[in-house]
């Protein structure tokens, strides 16, 4: 069977996302890669958003950038404004378009459906996949959208509802959001912080159905697109050897307080592809020990007294939107963070810290 120098495991955004780093930075020239991936073919199947808090490659693949946005709660609405920082969408579809395009190219770049199908004894294997069977009594972030079109313009396309907590919440944390791409065409999102053992929770197009009709008092409209999924807020337990690197959720790229993962993707890849050649003996890159640490008694507050979350959340964005958009991007300092800080309910953060 034929050797490769690098394989990908998980032809998903994690994967896409190296091996186009990889390419563009000239790192196959002289090597050869495979990206193993059981997909028949690539179409759009998520969104993924995220605070534009540095420059990345995909920004011919973004949706909508905006630069205002609202944060409801079941008594109240701020709006918030951030110039420096805009929320961005990518298109999954047009993401995968423009990666498998450029890798076309490169014959050193080969494309396989198993493992089995290669000889990797001998090859650097980058693994997007999680091993093994994950915990649905541990907490997830699950959720499913639809973007509908509507035959008047109904949104203003130039703010975006980021969490809107009027809404059942079942004794765990739920909201929705709207990123409205169009005067006329929006994503909306029915989203949940809970283990993923409660069917109860899952009933996701009711959820969507009664929240477009009472809640946006939208009665005509027509489906574009769907999707569903559900990340983990929990670090995989699998390590990294000089050999073997996880990279996406699977190397802990996910922000566990928020489910942020694209641009913590694209710096991992960049690190990698800057360390390539002592890429056996280089650190393992992570989000930074602080953020870690302050999301584990973040989550902690959030499983023992989730009736109290929405208005954590509501609080938080009290402070500056850059402050808070910096600290929920991994880019805050010091005096930021204690900003943030200073907004929590101190007594149960206290309890959660100590226990």
């Amino acid at each position: 069977m034929k050797e490769f120098d690098y394989i990908i495991i998980g032809g998903g955004c994690a994967g896409l996302s190296l091996a186009y780093e990889l390419e563009i930075n000239g790192k196959l020239k002289d090597k050869t890669l495979a990206i193993i991936e059981p997909r028949k073919e690539y179409k759009r199947d998520k969104t993924w958003s995220f605070w534009k808090v540095f420059d990345h490659n995909f920004e011919d693949c973004v949706i909508k950038s905006w630069n205002n946005f609202t944060v409801n709660s079941s008594e109240s609405s701020q709006e918030l404004t951030s110039k420096n920082f805009p929320y961005q969408s990518i298109d999954s579809g047009k993401f995968y378009e423009k990666i498998n395009s450029k890798l076309s190219f490169n014959p050193n770049i080969n494309f396989f459906k198993n493992l089995n199908e290669i000889n990797s004894e001998n090859s650097i294997i980058f693994n997007s996949v999680f091993k093994g069977k994950l915990d649905k009594s541990e907490l997830w972030q699950h959720f499913q959208g639809v973007e509908i079109e509507t035959s008047k313009n109904i949104f203003d396309d130039e703010i975006l509802n980021l969490m809107d907590f009027n809404c059942d919440q079942k004794n765990d944390v739920h909201f929705f959001y709207t990123l409205p791409f169009k005067k006329n065409r929006a994503l909306i999102e029915t989203t949940w912080l809970s283990n993923l053992e409660d069917q109860s929770l899952m009933d996701y197009d009711l959820q969507l159905e009664n929240y477009i009709k009472n809640n946006l008092g939208i009665k005509n409209y027509k489906i574009n697109f769907t999707e569903k999924g559900a990340i983990p807020l929990f670090y995989p337990s699998f390590k990294n050897d000089n050999r073997n690197i996880n990279i996406g959720s699977a190397g802990g790229m996910t922000r566990l307080s928020t489910g942020y993962t694209f641009l913590n993707i694209q710096e991992h890849s960049k690190y990698i592809v800057q360390n390539i050649n002592k890429i056996e003996k280089i650190k393992t890159f992570n989000l930074g020990k602080k953020y870690q640490f302050l999301d584990k008694v973040f989550l902690r507050v959030l499983e023992r007294y989730p009736e109290k979350m929405p208005k954590i959340f509501f609080d938080m964005f009290k402070t500056s939107s850059n402050t808070v958009i910096k600290f929920l991007s991994n880019k805050s300092n010091i005096f930021e963070d204690l900003n943030i800080i200073s907004k929590m309910p101190k007594i149960i953060f206290i309890k959660a810290l100590f226990n």
